[in-house]
């Protein structure tokens, strides 16, 4: 056991002192603050251009695109710059008012051709076209549903087209015109509903006035007054963040330091230096010090990487969703995971003859870790149901999901991540023995690469 941790401490101080270590320990936060940084240097950077919409305005009396001209007037003085005076954020509307004309099928179809074919020269950005039943005070009929989810249907306008707003354009990615045009003529349409009904438009706006929602903790007693004290402010966008985050960390740490450690393994096979070692020392003694020296590196990383983030949270007031109870699982299932998923990749280089080789067996190992990845959002969402609660007791998943379940308040119970711990720590003893068995025959192995036949027989026969 002596010589397994000589090699752990070899195989730290060989990691931690080269520059791949030091830039590898600063990149992380560097691409993360970059890529903030980034964010808000290009918030604003948008394409300030001019943009003219064509509006078809087919209710009676064509009222709605006079309001839209309008309302695309008064954003264009106010809305665009980011002060008055100051600097153009956002790009200006311009709206073209085109006659209905005729409205049978052939006359529409016509239509649309034709400011498509303005939009394809760049004359037009897109052009909007409004029911010419928006402003009734009935609804969409069911049939007229059905008559335009009808297949056999001609191609022209449909009994659905009175009731809605029409948008065609060759950019469907840009939507502030459709966001700002869907809210200026929905507000346009009640107001003439309410004018139709003789409603009072102050007084129905009121009345349909939404509740806002604040989202609170629990209510708890404080024992020294007696008193009940004011539940916390709940923040859903950072009980989402403190889960994710702490598992791409666990996962980019994984790989991190797993990857390089089954290079290492090849390399030293491929070199003959694997039995130079081999001549001193255990084949598990050896893969048991660099799995050792492969958790060090780890927490190593983890310590500047948790530290970091827990200083930040404190300065900005969010160190309440970083508790010490989740850091300190955070590094039991670090140590666990790393341990197991590390013994598979050194039984990965093992079996292999050169780096080319290991692409094709590594992928089951490298489907194993990323498992957690697609599912974690139904886990941080409902951390309690059973979907959650199984998937986090799979001992390849463990370290990842029954992380997110501790980190996600208000927690889960005790005996749930002992649980989980207890059987992680079973497979990964199972791991790293079946590990061991392939270390000690594969690594002498030169030649062609093993099947999985053979990684079997040697760890139930070897």
């Amino acid at each position: 056991m002596h010589k397994a941790f000589v090699i752990a401490v070899r195989e730290y101080n060989a990691a931690v002192r080269t520059k791949a270590f030091l830039i590898s320990l600063v990149v992380f936060p560097v691409l993360i603050g970059g890529s903030v940084g980034l964010q808000l240097l290009l918030k604003d950077k948008v394409d300030t251009a001019e943009k003219r919409f064509a509006v078809i305005d087919r209710t009676p009396g064509e009222k709605l695109v006079e309001k839209l001209a309008v309302a695309a007037q008064a954003r264009n003085t106010t809305e665009i710059f980011d002060r008055p005076g100051g600097k153009q954020i956002k790009p200006a509307f311009t709206v073209e008012r085109v006659a209905s004309g005729d409205e049978r099928r052939e006359a529409v179809d016509q239509q649309r051709f034709d400011l498509s074919e303005r939009v394809r020269d760049g004359d037009l950005f897109g052009f909007l076209e409004i029911g010419s039943g928006v402003v009734e005070l009935a609804g969409l009929p069911p049939d007229a549903a059905d008559a335009a989810n009808d297949d056999d249907a001609p191609p022209g306008p449909s009994p659905k087209d009175r009731f809605l707003m029409r948008y065609q354009s060759n950019s469907p990615t840009f939507d502030a015109f459709q966001r700002w045009a869907e809210k200026v003529v929905n507000e346009a349409a009640k107001e003439s509903r309410y004018a139709a009904a003789g409603l009072p438009a102050d007084k129905v706006k009121a009345a349909v006035r939404p509740v806002p929602l604040m989202t609170k903790g629990l209510t708890r007693r404080n024992t020294a007054t007696g008193r009940f004290d004011e539940a916390r402010d709940e923040n859903p966008i950072a009980s989402m963040l403190v889960p994710g985050g702490l598992l791409m960390l666990m996962f980019m740490l994984i790989l991190i330091g797993s990857t390089p450690l089954m290079q290492g393994v090849v390399e030293e096979k491929m070199q003959r230096i694997a039995e130079v070692l081999l001549g001193s020392v255990r084949p598990f003694d050896l893969m048991l010090g660099k799995l050792l020296g492969l958790v060090g590196v780890s927490v190593t990383l983890a310590a500047v990487y948790l530290s970091g983030a827990y200083w930040a949270a404190r300065h900005y007031g969010y160190a309440e969703f970083v508790s010490v109870e989740v850091l300190s699982w955070f590094l039991v299932y670090l140590v666990l995971g790393v341990l197991m998923y590390g013994s598979l990749f050194v039984a990965v280089g093992a079996a292999c003859t050169d780096l080319r080789e290991t692409q094709a067996m590594l992928w089951p190992v490298m489907l194993l870790a990323m498992v957690p990845m697609f599912v974690w959002m139904n886990v941080v969402r409902e951390p309690n149901s059973v979907f959650s609660t199984v998937a986090s007791y799979v001992p390849t998943a463990t370290p990842m999901l029954m992380l997110v379940r501790v980190a996600v308040p208000p927690g889960i119970a005790w005996w749930q991540p002992v649980v989980g711990m207890v059987g992680v720590l079973a497979a990964t003893l199972a791991c790293v023995y079946a590990a061991g068995r392939i270390f000690r025959v594969g690594l002498l192995m030169q030649g062609k690469a093993a099947t999985p036949r053979e990684l079997l027989r040697w760890v139930f026969e070897a």
